[in-house]
């Protein structure tokens, strides 16, 4: 082989592992329902709130096979220990990650259908975003600063 490269394969590189508990390993029995590693994997982790991640495993638990449930506000908030303010800005957040949706019943009613959707991209780099926003208003300063006090010749700009 050239340059001094083997090919190895994702076999070889698989890690072994160890069952701790090789008796109770767990079954997938009746109803079940699953969590996308995408979630770890594509960064939303990082980027969610514990009262994020909670609601979002209740709906996981509570969707049928297209991901849908549609239990009460008051149900949820209960069974996940969130007020209603939690429970909305966190209902929010999924919503702008895209990792759920919500159709109300009535323009007036809290309730509705939630949705988990399928994770397809990469979370938002919040940092990132807040670095470039910075950097675009510090710029914006600077260039409103540096041309105030002009009167068109750069060479008798009074500071």
């Amino acid at each position: 082989m050239g340059g001094g490269y083997m090919k190895i394969s994702r076999r070889q590189t698989m890690r072994r592992t160890h069952t701790p508990q090789p008796k109770d390993v767990r079954k997938i029995e009746g109803s079940f329902a699953w969590i996308d590693h995408r979630l770890l994997r594509n960064g939303y982790l990082q980027v969610m709130t514990h009262e994020d991640l909670a609601l979002y495993l209740f709906l996981v638990l509570a969707a049928d096979r297209k991901g849908v449930s549609f239990y009460r506000k008051e149900k949820i908030c209960d069974a996940v220990s969130l007020d209603f303010r939690q429970f909305e800005v966190a209902r929010d957040r999924l919503v702008s990650l895209k990792l759920i949706a919500f159709e109300a019943y009535s323009v007036l009613s809290p309730n509705g259908y939630y949705q988990v959707l399928p994770i397809e991209t990469q979370a938002p780099d919040y940092a990132n975003e807040l670095r470039r926003k910075i950097a675009g208003q510090l710029s914006n300063k600077i260039n409103s600063v540096g041309t105030k006090n002009c009167s068109g010749d750069q060479r008798r700009c009074s500071p």
